[in-house]
């Protein structure tokens, strides 16, 4: 982080949550925010993983269950937070999975990387005084939109079709959450951010034996950048200048790798339509509404 090609600010008596903060793009967020003087909370699966890795981050950290696959999880975690959150940084995910369900019943993909996301900053954002990241890919416009009639893909479920609706339920969510904000003349940024190609343990559990091979062995090696210069879009999406709903990643090889700054996104990430119809099929699913009022 230290080749961060941006001014940084410094983040010292804040507070930022990084959930999936115990390894790959995440540990590196975390570790970059808390070089700037943010306290960090990792907000993790397992626990013991994430104290192991908040040993190796210099700063302030503390570390705490969270499993976005699980929505009473989600509520425990909000539930017992209290203080200001200055970042909250959206960044855990799972990619191209075999199809299996979260504790709640919902498509894996779907319900870890958009509905846990959403239950979880509409529960926490009564405390956020900054801003939301949430983490998208470039897949996203891998998908021409979301299956609203078949939205846990039970009629042509593929891991990557599967992967790319929660991507762009991603963008989706942060256009709606900013829409939202907006109207209620709250100061809290909504913005979101992809890595480009990092060289990640997210390729790594893939249901193609294929694509693992191709990705972690061979794309990984010769063709992504390192965690760490993945982690680049979203601490750019953080602390700088940044338009409502805006989109951050790499700027160079398609969007693939390179120095941070805004990305493009595909037509179907700008229906305010269905943004909006999103997010009411989320808050149907999870039972939880935003929180703020005008």
């Amino acid at each position: 982080m230290n080749s961060t090609p941006v001014a940084l600010p410094d983040l010292t008596g804040t507070t930022a949550v990084v959930t999936g903060a115990n390894s790959g793009l995440g540990l590196e967020t975390a570790r970059a925010l808390a070089r700037i003087g943010a306290r960090v909370v990792l907000a993790v699966r397992d626990e013991d993983r994430g104290r192991a890795a908040a040993a190796d981050i210099p700063g302030e950290t503390e570390v705490r269950r969270l499993d976005l696959a699980d929505l009473s999880s989600v509520r425990a975690f909000a539930g017992g937070w209290s203080g200001d959150i200055h970042l909250l940084i959206n960044n855990a995910g799972i990619m191209a999975v075999p199809r299996s369900r979260t504790a709640d019943g919902f498509e894996l993909q779907f319900g870890t990387n958009h509905l846990g996301h959403f239950a979880l900053t509409n529960l926490l954002l009564e405390h956020v005084t900054g801003r939301v990241v949430t983490l998208s890919s470039g897949l996203h416009a891998s998908v021409r939109g979301i299956r609203f009639d078949d939205v846990d893909l039970e009629r042509g479920y593929t891991p990557y079709r599967a992967y790319g609706q929660s991507k762009l339920a991603n963008l989706l969510f942060t256009l709606e959450l900013q829409r939202r904000l907006t109207e209620v003349g709250s100061p809290v940024l909504s913005v979101a951010a992809h890595p480009g190609y990092a060289a990640t343990n997210l390729q790594s559990h893939g249901a193609s034996a294929v694509f693992r091979t191709l990705l972690t062995g061979i794309g990984n090696r010769l063709f992504a950048q390192s965690a760490a210069a993945g982690a680049l879009p979203t601490i750019y999406a953080a602390t700088q200048d940044m338009p409502p709903a805006g989109f951050a990643g790499p700027r160079g090889a398609g969007g693939m790798r390179g120095a941070p700054g805004l990305s493009w996104r595909s037509s179907a990430a700008e229906d305010e339509d269905a943004a909006r119809r999103l997010w009411e099929l989320s808050e149907e699913r999870t039972g939880v509404s935003f929180p703020l009022k005008g």
